[in-house]
């Protein structure tokens, strides 16, 4: 598999990082295609704002004509979770998560010059625009509205704890590998829960490619190559996650696996 931790994603957009990972997930992603459509897209709102004579009524109406005109927006219907986070799905259906939706958002801004950037908030990801004098605008990918303090204290009392209180760095910037790590752990679930193993196995090895010692990353690696039936390897990757979480609770769910994958292999033989 091509290396993807060579990127420099300092220096290319999340979702040009996030175009190079699907490739590498998925074998009949259509790369180009997403890339022309988004050209087309650009080009479109790019001569729909160039009357507006300042940068936030010109992201005002880049958001208008991506949720109103073109109808982008949250799932409204049943839905594979992995359907509303492929980015050649979206741009079809027009639905999609908070982070596939606000990583196209985030592209589109960067094409036009204008300011966004991405907060992972505790409960989903927001974007943020800075170009307002005061308070940053604040803005919820699903449908492009503005966010205040109460709905996000709202957000963290409904989703977090009733005690939970927002704080200033809640809003941070995110950093894009923050961003793609969130997305990637976010398509491995879904396509674990989908028993799509051979996909998931792919964005596990992406991620461990990320982090090469990161004993969660690699105990998902593990489970996935149970699933698959590889019991050497993932008696391997399940291993190392007891030896270097042995206080995690986890650890003893994960002593019975390995149990279970023994006993299988002894069956076998």
């Amino acid at each position: 598999m091509k290396i993807f931790s060579n990127i420099d994603f300092s220096k290319q957009s999340i979702f040009e990082s996030m175009v190079v990972a699907f490739q590498l997930i998925r074998k009949n992603f259509p790369a180009e295609e997403v890339k022309k459509e988004l050209k087309s897209r650009i080009k479109e709102i790019k001569f729909s704002i160039s009357s507006e004579n300042n940068e936030i009524n010109k992201l005002k109406k880049m958001l208008q004509i991506f949720y109103s005109k073109w109808g982008f927006g949250g799932a409204n219907k049943k839905y594979k979770l992995s359907d509303v986070l492929w980015i050649d799905s979206v741009l079809k259906t027009r639905q999609g998560t908070a982070v596939s939706l606000g990583i196209i958002i985030l592209y589109i801004a960067k094409e036009l010059e204008l300011s966004l950037t991405p907060v992972i908030f505790p409960t989903q990801l927001i974007l943020r625009s800075d170009i307002r004098d005061k308070k940053p605008w604040l803005i919820d990918p699903f449908n492009g509205e503005t966010l205040n303090e109460h709905i996000l204290e709202v957000w963290l009392k409904g989703n977090i704890s009733p005690t939970a209180l927002l704080y200033k760095n809640d809003l941070n910037e995110a950093k894009s590998l923050t961003v793609i790590r969130k997305i990637l752990n976010t398509l491995k679930a879904a396509l674990m829960e989908e028993k799509n193993m051979e996909l998931a196995l792919n964005v596990s090895n992406l991620l461990i490619q990320l982090d090469p010692n990161d004993p969660y990353e690699i105990r998902d690696r593990g489970l996935i190559y149970a699933q698959l039936e590889c019991g050497k390897v993932a008696l391997r990757d399940l291993a190392y996650f007891v030896e270097h979480c042995p206080e995690d609770p986890i650890s003893e769910i994960i002593k019975v696996q390995i149990h279970s994958i023994e006993q299988k292999k002894i069956t076998f033989h």
